[in-house]
C-alpha cells in the first residue's frame, strides 16, 4: 500500500518554500524595479520568476514526483497524486513601489482538496499556516474569524480586476458593498487580505476575478480560523469569482454580490 505525506510534513515544506520565496525578494528589494514586462495596472518582475523557482526547489527536494502551478508557470507530474499551488510574489504592485503589504503563498491538495497552506509575509514578519485538520495559525498562535454580524460594523476588502473586460463587474461589486458595509478596502494582496479575515481584522474579502494561486493556501486559512470560503463562479484558465467571510455575513453579503452580477451591465461584459 502506497503511503501518503502526513499534513504536518506537506506544512513544513510549504512553509520552507514560501519563506524561500519570500526571503529571496525580501534580499534583491533593491532590484524590486527590474521589470519582466509592464502592464497597465499590473507588473511581471524578473523577482517573480527568482521567487518561483526558489519555492520550487524546495518543494522538489522533499517530494519530486508531485506536479506544481504557480503564477509563474505550470510542471504537470505524469500520475501525480498532490499539486503545489505556488505564488512567490502576490502583492507585486506593492512591493514594486516599496509597500510592505506583500507576501508569498504556497498550498498543497489532493484532488481538491487543499491540505496545507503557508502565507508569508517578509516585511511584516508573519508568517500565516493551516492544514486540512489543524488550526489557523499566526506566527504559531491560533487565530479565529471575527464575530461580527451586522453589515454596517463590517469591513471587507476587495480588488478592481485588472483586465478590462472584468472592470465593470469588480467597481459594480465594489460600489454595492460601499452602501452596505462599514467600509470597504484594497490593499492590494489578496492571500493577506484573506489571512486578516482569518485572523478577525476584516470581516470578508471578495474578488470577482482572481486566480487559484491567489486564494488557495489562505483560502484553507480562512476555513480552519472559523470562516467561509466559496467559489461563486468558475471563469476558466484557473480564474474565478471568489468570496471568503467570517461566516455570520456570508448569505447577505453573498446575495449582495449576487444581485450585482446579474445586472445587464454585468453580465454583457463577461
Amino acid at each position: 500500500m502506497k503511503t501518503y505525506p502526513s499534513e504536518s510534513a506537506l506544512l513544513a515544506c510549504a512553509v520552507a518554500a514560501a519563506q524561500a520565496a519570500g526571503l529571496h525578494a525580501l534580499r534583491n528589494a533593491r532590484r524590486r524595479a527590474e521589470m519582466a514586462r509592464l502592464l497597465r495596472r499590473d507588473v511581471k518582475l524578473v523577482l517573480d520568476l527568482e521567487c518561483q523557482r526558489k519555492a520550487e526547489a524546495v518543494i522538489r527536494s522533499r517530494f519530486p514526483d508531485h506536479a506544481l502551478l504557480g503564477e509563474e508557470g505550470e510542471q504537470p507530474a505524469a500520475d501525480a497524486v498532490f499539486e503545489w499551488i505556488v505564488d512567490p510574489i502576490d502583492g507585486t504592485v506593492n512591493f514594486s513601489h516599496g509597500l510592505p503589504v506583500w507576501c508569498s503563498s504556497v498550498a498543497v491538495r489532493r484532488g481538491t482538496e487543499v491540505l496545507a497552506g503557508a502565507v508569508f509575509a517578509p516585511e511584516l514578519n508573519t508568517l500565516y499556516t493551516a492544514t486540512a485538520h489543524g488550526s489557523a495559525r499566526r506566527n504559531g498562535k491560533p487565530i479565529r474569524v471575527s464575530q461580527v454580524s451586522d453589515p454596517s460594523r463590517a469591513i471587507m476588502a476587495t480588488g478592481l480586476a485588472a483586465k478590462t473586460s472584468d472592470t465593470v463587474i469588480s467597481h459594480g461589486v465594489f460600489n454595492a458593498l460601499t452602501r452596505m458595509l462599514q467600509r470597504v478596502r484594497i490593499m492590494g494582496s489578496a492571500a493577506l487580505d484573506l489571512c486578516h479575515v482569518a485572523a478577525g481584522c476584516l470581516e470578508g474579502y471578495i474578488e470577482t476575478s482572481i486566480f487559484i494561486w491567489d486564494v488557495a493556501a489562505a483560502g484553507l486559512i480562512v476555513q480552519r480560523a472559523g470562516g467561509k470560503t466559496e467559489v461563486l463562479e468558475k471563469l476558466g484558465g484557473h480564474r474565478m469569482r471568489f468570496l471568503a467571510t467570517n461566516g455570520l455575513l456570508h448569505e447577505r453579503v453573498r446575495a449582495a454580490i449576487r444581485r450585482q452580477l446579474r445586472r445587464p451591465s454585468c453580465s454583457t461584459s463577461r
